[in-house]
């Protein structure tokens, strides 16, 4: 499923606790997709608390408490990682990640806090969600076959990555268009992992944000920067998106096509990714700014301009996905769609 897919889920999910309507989720897929960081989003969006507990780091009486001498009877002392409505507010995410890692007398303990939403004397508040999330066996990370209880304790949902969902978040979170850019220009190194050779570094969401932060650290450091792609997403990767970096000096002027001077469009392909990437950075910045349409108008006029119509589509559609339908009202978006209307109708 796709993560814009999943996210929806999920918030589903969070809102069906309030209404007696909460199953539990499981999130699979290989490392370095998101899983977390997805989980991490919702709670965010709804500013709500995320307790995130790894239980592949956890001894059962970690889950179950510690035993105590009350009078002539024993009882548990609740771990206060938990969620408990007084502390940590009645509605929520309990986050088990890393669960198919976790020793089976851990996992095991968890069966009656998934389905039952207790531990003894413990109840999960009304308002929480559990959701967990774990790496496929054939991932050659360190996992444990999900005993069939503790699997039909949750609905399953398998994370399947989409480069239009992850540009979007890059645009949202900052990540360098040198980097979309490329992604664009090789959308297949967005992740490649092969569990047979187990690498050490290897392109992913996780490790292109890596590479993001080395281009802010190294780009001023030439003999560095390759080394440092490299260490991020694997040696193949870092160097192609060290060349395709290192290309970009011959970019037309970025400032001359915002501000509506008649600039050709490169014809040389990686460079047409890289300046529709930074296009939309440019208009991700210019929102708050007062000439926002001006700007806006510019870029669709450019998008015209590309030799392959293809490439005015993707720049205006992650412009779209990035500003909004603010973009719709716009005369340069009337012409710009009417120029392509026949590829859209065609495709």
């Amino acid at each position: 499923m796709r993560p814009a897919f999943l996210s929806k889920v999920l918030e589903e999910e969070l809102l069906g606790t309030l209404k007696g309507h909460h199953t539990p989720v499981m999130v699979w897929g290989p490392p370095g997709v998101g899983k977390s960081q997805i989980v991490l989003q919702i709670g965010q969006t709804h500013k709500l608390p995320v307790i995130d507990i790894r239980l592949s780091q956890m001894e059962p009486s970690d889950l179950r408490g510690i035993p105590f001498k009350q009078g002539s009877k024993v009882e548990w002392a609740v771990p206060s990682m938990l969620p408990d409505a007084k502390t940590h507010g009645s509605s929520g995410i309990l986050f088990l990640d890393e669960i198919n890692s976790a020793a089976p007398s851990v996992s095991a303990a968890a069966y009656q806090l998934i389905l039952d939403r207790r531990l003894g004397n413990y109840e999960v508040p009304q308002g929480w969600a559990i959701f967990a999330a774990g790496n496929r066996q054939g991932d050659r990370g360190v996992t444990y076959a999900m005993p069939a209880p503790l699997a039909n304790r949750f609905s399953h949902y398998e994370i399947d990555l989409h480069l239009d969902d992850w540009v979007a978040w890059a645009y949202k979170n900052g990540i360098d268009e040198r980097i979309i850019g490329f992604l664009r220009f090789r959308p297949e190194l967005l992740f490649d992992f092969d569990p047979a050779h187990n690498p050490v570094a290897f392109p992913s969401p996780r490790s292109w944000e890596f590479a993001h932060r080395a281009l802010q650290k190294f780009i001023d450091y030439p003999n560095l920067l390759l080394g440092s792609l490299q260490a991020c997403v694997g040696p193949a990767a870092g160097i192609e998106c060290h060349a395709f970096i290192e290309s970009l000096d011959q970019m037309p002027d970025l400032d001359k096509i915002i501000n509506g001077e008649d600039i050709k469009a490169p014809d040389e392909i990686d460079l047409q990714y890289a300046v529709a990437s930074a296009l939309v950075g440019r208009a991700i910045r210019a929102q708050s700014s007062a000439q926002s349409a001006t700007i806006y108008g510019n870029i669709l006029n450019y998008a015209g301009r590309f030799p392959q119509r293809e490439m005015g589509v993707m720049l205006v559609s992650d412009m779209h996905r990035a500003i909004g339908n603010d973009l719709f009202e716009l005369t340069e978006f009337a012409s710009w769609a009417d120029s392509i209307a026949d590829l859209i109708l065609y495709d």
